[in-house]
């Protein structure tokens, strides 16, 4: 049995081999951390202490994996994981002892800084719930604090896009967000109407508000007005702040499927090939959790409507076990998004990346995942480059091997690079020389075989919006347990 084991892994190494020869050290490697219903986080419904361990293994087993960037669920159904003034915290967080609920938002992005992950709100937009949700929040709920800007639909609760006091209420939790947190992204999830919502409840807002237009032109216009605002506050005060969303994974009807009945534009009127053309989105990560026809030419579509920024196809590898896809599906859509020069992947949702589908984690760590990727630079808001790091030192200790380095400015928002060279010539573009990403101390710990093998170490520094230095004077060090 172990012989018929060994040989599917080898096998299935070899057939993604000869797809992907090299290994990029720029890229976009995200996961959607769910928290709505407890999908993926929290499990423990009790003990503080417990569902900090929970977050912790999870990141542990993202870092494993060279995920980059967490879109950690922070705002659900009207509430949210964060200490907030403006809505309730999500009743599935436990208390500490003195009863107040921790903060999960602070912990979350603390834990992913620590391990080189950036970590962004993902915040459901518009949706409040059903009308049992809503009742089990009181007077702590929307609807009951700013009945003018919500709208009943089909026995679930809305904020209205219609009405610009929605912005403003919306505008108040992302300000309260990035005031407050280190984010390094907000992520809007929902940001769209109701599928095929004929009788969406906005009459007395388009009658005020729509001035002639047709109707679906009016709609898809409230949400860019929405997306603008929240754009030019966020780079007003925190420019670095990656602003995303997760559209409808269809963009619009395409010539192989011109009766297409689910797109972004026609069916929930999100425009987001529009945000990026506008300049009011940094990256879209589109939910393309489809196959074949569905998936391969909207994807072109994508990349080619990008206008520069970044296009983060979204694999929907909870199909695995939903609807009985092959965990080659994935593979085969990770390999294509490569092809076509997307910025990256994102993956809806963890614990299904994690637990169910090892083909997939096995294509990861040998092939496609095996080293850590750098963020791309967002070079619209900045292309200046930091200064390199300097006077780099190689030590081995008692019980490590450390580089530390210096940075002309402490005080600058940077983190760093670690490569490692046979040669004393370093290609940036090289992923498999990377040793690590994302670092934000100036020193670097791990443990390298001692096999008697001589290497180059270099570092670059990263400022917030991932524009890279050149790099330092390597460090070069021979690893063998005599003295050389």
């Amino acid at each position: 049995m172990k012989k018929i084991v060994l040989l599917f892994i080898v096998l299935i190494t070899a057939a993604v081999k000869i797809f992907s020869q090299t290994y990029p050290a720029t890229e976009i490697r995200a996961v959607w951390l769910t928290t709505n219903y407890n999908l993926d986080w929290p499990k423990n419904m009790f003990s503080v202490d417990a569902q900090k361990n929970e977050l912790i293994q999870l990141l542990d087993e993202l870092k494993s994996l060279h995920i980059n960037m967490v879109l950690f669920q922070t705002r659900t159904n009207d509430e949210v994981l964060y200490r907030s003034q403006i809505e309730p915290m999500c009743q599935s967080i436990a208390k500490n002892y003195g009863g107040e609920a921790f903060d999960p938002l602070a912990f979350v992005i603390e834990e992913c800084h620590k391990r080189g992950m950036e970590c962004h709100a993902w915040l459901i937009t518009y949706p409040l719930g059903s009308k049992k949700h809503i009742k089990s929040l009181g007077n702590a709920s929307a609807v009951k604090k700013h009945p003018q800007i919500v709208t009943l639909y089909k026995n679930q609760w809305y904020l209205d896009p219609g009405n610009p006091k929605t912005d403003d209420y919306l505008l108040s939790i992302v300000k309260e967000i990035v005031t407050n947190y280190d984010v390094d992204g907000i992520h809007f999830d929902y940001i769209r109407y109701p599928a095929n919502c004929t009788n969406f409840f906005d009459q007395s807002e388009y009658n005020c508000y729509g001035k002639s237009q047709p109707r679906d032109n009016w709609r898809r216009s409230n949400i860019n007005r929405f997306v603008g605002k929240v754009y030019d506050w966020v780079k007003s005060v925190k420019p670095w702040v990656m602003i995303s969303s997760s559209p409808v994974g269809r963009y619009r009807p395409l010539l192989n499927n011109p009766n297409d009945g689910w797109t972004a534009y026609n069916s929930v009127y999100q425009d987001p090939i529009q945000w990026l053309n506008s300049g009011k989105h940094d990256a879209i990560f589109p939910m393309m959790y489809y196959r074949d026809s569905l998936f391969y030419p909207y994807l072109n579509d994508w990349v080619n409507n990008g206008k520069g920024r970044f296009v983060v196809p979204g694999l929907g590898i909870y199909q695995i076990q939903e609807l009985g896809w092959q965990q080659k599906d994935i593979i085969d859509q990770m390999e294509y998004s490569r092809t076509k020069n997307a910025s990256g992947n994102a993956f809806f949702r963890t614990e299904h990346l994690l637990k169910h589908n090892r083909e997939i984690l096995h294509a990861m760590n040998t092939v496609y995942y095996r080293y850590p990727a750098k963020l791309p630079p967002m070079k619209w808001l900045s292309d200046t480059l930091p200064e390199p790091p300097y006077d780099l030192r190689a030590e081995k200790t008692a019980t490590n091997f450390q580089l530390r380095w210096k940075v002309k400015d402490p005080t600058a928002r940077l983190t760093f690079n670690v490569y490692r060279t046979k040669t004393d010539r370093l290609d940036l573009n090289n992923g498999a020389t990377l040793l690590a990403t994302g670092i934000r101390q100036p020193v670097f710990t791990y443990f390298p075989p001692e096999d008697d093998q001589a290497y180059y170490y270099f570092i670059t520094a990263s400022d917030s919006f991932h524009n890279e230095s050149s790099p330092c004077i390597p460090a070069f060090f021979w690893h063998s347990e005599t003295v050389k």
